[in-house]
């Protein structure tokens, strides 16, 4: 296994990798809260403000492991409230082209710092 590690993405802010590379094909990006590295707080707006840092912070890391977007197949998105889900989807659709990577979309009671949105993903090299 070998962490991955980016200044274009927020530092962890507990025990855990940006992201793994797990040696057998696979990067695991660890749970993107929407915090901008430059300023370490939440851009301003909604869901969809939110929604549009999160994946670019997990598109840095991904850079970071030498791949893209395009490497993606699973992602989890985690949302404070479901009723925030077609916007969520409508900033999603933005960053991912067909075929899509495998999703699950699921509502948690609150997420780190009170966000609106967390994204996880798997990429595969």
């Amino acid at each position: 296994m070998k962490a991955i590690q980016t200044d274009k993405a927020p530092a962890a802010i507990g025990p855990y990798s940006q992201a793994i590379n797990s040696g057998a094909g696979l990067v695991f990006v660890s749970g993107q809260l929407p915090i901008d590295p430059a300023t370490g707080a939440f851009p301003e707006g909604g869901v969809k403000e939110q929604t549009r840092q999160s994946l670019t912070n997990a598109k840095a890391i991904l850079e970071a492991a030498g791949l893209g977007l395009n490497n993606v197949v699973k992602t989890t998105v985690f949302l404070a409230d479901m009723a925030d889900f077609a916007a969520m989807n409508e900033v999603y659709a933005q960053f991912f082209g067909a075929p899509y990577p495998a999703r699950s979309a699921v509502a948690v009671k609150t997420l780190p710092k009170g966000a609106l949105v967390e994204i996880e993903c798997i990429a595969a090299q």
